[in-house]
């Protein structure tokens, strides 16, 4: 079985196997505790105590450690049984248990994105200290589906392969602020948008900066700062070249941001899992890690 205690001593294996520092994992543990001795208590018991098969996940630091290996190193269950010397089955109940009791104690932290916000009031109330916001879209691949119609909904032109999308927003400290729901990899960014309407909570103030996968945005919104698109069978200008540049040096913290979260392997690669939704509370749970990271590591 994997030596926990010989990795929690050693800063630079933790974040390895899980993204955090110690400072980091006992700080989210101290948070994980009691929500998980809540969770445990909801419901009679099967078995009096000591009943059953021996644990391998003694206290809640095990569990913690265990949940963050599987966001982190994303092996299957197999592997997972193999590493922490349980059946695959455990493994899986395990991962399917302790998902929902991390996605809480990120919440009570308040670094979860949230799914949707509905008014100018609302996010201001939320989020008082932003001055700039980038919206973009990212994909996680996953298993080509068999049924026809699916592969066609999920089928992405990003290196020919099938993914499911989120539309994320991200301020200029690179912390998700909204994080939509996972659609089918087709769906293109702009519409995307039309049916989430991310940019209508953003007040006028601030600037939104997006690319040309949101082109007409600004027809609705004055706040939108897009890139010059080349004329048909022209140049663009040297002044526009430079703009185009600048946009981009500015919006490259979304991208920052996309690649933090995608330190977690379980949303960049591809997705085995068959339990219904299940793939959007790991992004969710991923961008609440990686918010989490930026304020306690």
């Amino acid at each position: 079985m994997l030596d926990i205690g010989r990795v929690l001593n050693q800063d630079r294996l933790l974040r390895a196997l899980t993204g955090l520092n110690r400072k980091a994992f006992e700080e989210l543990l101290s948070a994980f505790s009691p929500l998980y001795d809540q969770a445990r208590q909801t419901g009679p018991r099967q078995r009096a105590l000591g009943g059953g098969r021996k644990a391998r996940l003694l206290g809640s630091q095990e569990k913690l450690f265990f949940i963050l290996f599987y966001f982190k190193c994303y092996p299957t269950f197999d592997l997972a049984g193999v590493i922490f010397d349980m059946h695959r089955s455990q493994a899986h109940d395990w991962a399917h248990r302790l998902q929902p009791i991390l996605e809480a104690t990120l919440g009570a932290k308040m670094v979860l994105p949230e799914r949707k916000l509905d008014s100018i009031e609302a996010f201001l109330a939320r989020f008082p200290e932003v001055k700039r916001v980038m919206i973009d879209g990212t994909e996680r691949p996953i298993q080509r589906p068999q049924d026809p119609d699916a592969q066609t909904a999920n089928y992405s032109g990003k290196k020919k392969r099938h993914t499911r999308k989120h539309l994320a927003a991200v301020d200029e400290n690179k912390r998700l602020l909204i994080l939509s729901k996972a659609r089918e990899g087709k769906l293109h960014d702009k519409r995307f948008h039309d049916e989430d309407n991310i940019a209508c909570s953003v007040p006028d103030e601030i600037p939104i900066e997006v690319d040309l996968g949101f082109l007409g945005l600004q027809k609705e919104y004055e706040n939108i700062h897009l890139p010059h698109r080349k004329p048909k069978g022209r140049e663009l200008s040297a002044v526009q070249k430079q703009e185009n540049r600048t946009l981009s040096q500015s919006r490259v913290v979304c991208e920052n941001a996309f690649a933090g979260i995608k330190r977690y392997t379980a949303v960049s690669g591809i997705y085995r899992n068959r339990i219904a939704q299940f793939d959007d509370h790991l992004m969710l749970t991923a961008a609440g890690l990686w918010n989490f990271y930026l304020v306690a590591a």
